[in-house]
C-alpha cells in the first residue's frame, strides 16, 4: 500500500472536507522531537509572552505528530512527547513546517439531533472557543507504544462535561479532515438524552468542577458558521452532519 503524505494534496480530499477513516495508527517513539535549537528558542520566547498574557496556562506535555501519512482510509503517524509551549508556538506560524497535529474530537449527539459542544473559559489557551468537548492527545493516552484516540476522547469529555462516553452508542465509523498540517479525527457518539437533558448534566457537572476548564454549553442544530465562535476545526464537521444526504 502506498502512503502519500499530507503534503501531498493530490492524493487528499481538499481541505476542510469530511472523509472516512478506517484505522488510525499513531505510534509514538522515545526521546525528544528533533526540532532545531532555533525552533526550541522560538517557543520559549513565545512562551514568554503566552503566560505574561494568561498566567494560568499550563506547560504540560502532548503528544505531536513527526510524520503523518495516509494510504486508503488509514491514517499512520509516528509521533513525540513534546512540552505544550512548543505546540502553542507551533500554531501561531501561518504556514507549520514541522510535524503534525493530529486532534480527537468526540461529538455526542443528543437524542433529538443537537450536536452538544461547550465554551472555553477566559483562562484556557482557546478562550471563548465553542467546540465539542476535547483536548490534544496526551502521554497518559498512549498504549502500548500507540496513541489511543477511544481514551482521549473519553476522558476529555468526562473531565469538561461530566458525560460518559460509554453511555453513547458510538458510531463504528471515524471521519477525518485536515487543513495546514493539522488533522480532526472525529466520531459520533448518539445519547439517548435529550439536548435540554444533556446540557443539565453538563451544568450539574460545572457546579462542582474544580478545574472550570469551559464557562457553559450548546446545543446545535444547524452548520450556520457563524451561531457561535467555532474553533475552526468544528466547520467542516457541522457542515458535513448537517447538509450530508439522510
Amino acid at each position: 500500500m502506498t502512503l502519500h503524505t499530507v503534503d501531498d494534496h493530490l492524493h487528499w480530499p481538499a481541505e476542510e472536507t469530511v472523509f472516512p477513516v478506517s484505522e488510525i495508527r499513531l505510534r509514538i517513539s522515545d526521546g525528544d522531537y528533533p526540532f532545531p535549537p532555533e525552533v526550541e528558542a522560538a517557543a520559549a520566547d513565545n512562551w514568554s509572552r503566552e503566560i505574561a498574557a494568561n498566567p494560568a496556562l499550563f506547560n504540560g506535555r502532548m503528544l505531536f505528530q513527526r510524520r503523518l501519512s495516509m494510504g486508503g482510509d488509514t491514517i499512520a503517524g509516528e509521533g513525540h512527547v513534546i512540552p505544550y509551549a512548543t505546540y502553542l508556538w507551533w500554531r501561531r506560524q501561518a504556514e507549520p513546517s514541522f510535524g503534525y497535529h493530529l486532534f480527537a474530537l468526540p461529538v455526542p449527539v443528543s437524542s433529538d439531533g443537537a450536536v452538544i459542544a461547550v465554551r472555553m473559559s477566559p483562562h484556557t489557551a482557546n478562550p471563548g472557543q465553542v467546540y465539542c468537548a476535547a483536548g490534544s492527545l496526551e502521554p497518559g493516552d498512549v498504549v502500548d507504544g500507540h496513541a489511543d484516540l477511544g481514551a482521549n476522547m473519553a476522558r476529555e469529555v468526562m473531565e469538561e462535561t461530566g458525560l460518559d462516553l460509554g453511555e453513547a452508542q458510538a458510531d463504528p465509523q471515524f471521519y477525518a479532515s485536515y487543513r495546514q498540517r493539522r488533522v480532526t479525527v472525529f466520531r459520533l457518539y448518539r445519547f439517548a438524552l435529550t439536548a435540554d437533558e444533556m446540557l443539565e448534566r453538563i451544568a450539574a457537572h460545572m457546579a462542582v468542577d474544580e478545574e472550570k476548564e469551559i464557562s457553559g454549553a450548546v446545543a446545535i442544530r444547524s452548520a450556520d458558521p457563524q451561531a457561535h465562535a467555532y474553533n475552526r476545526a468544528m466547520l467542516p464537521m457541522l457542515d458535513w452532519y448537517f447538509n450530508r444526504p439522510n
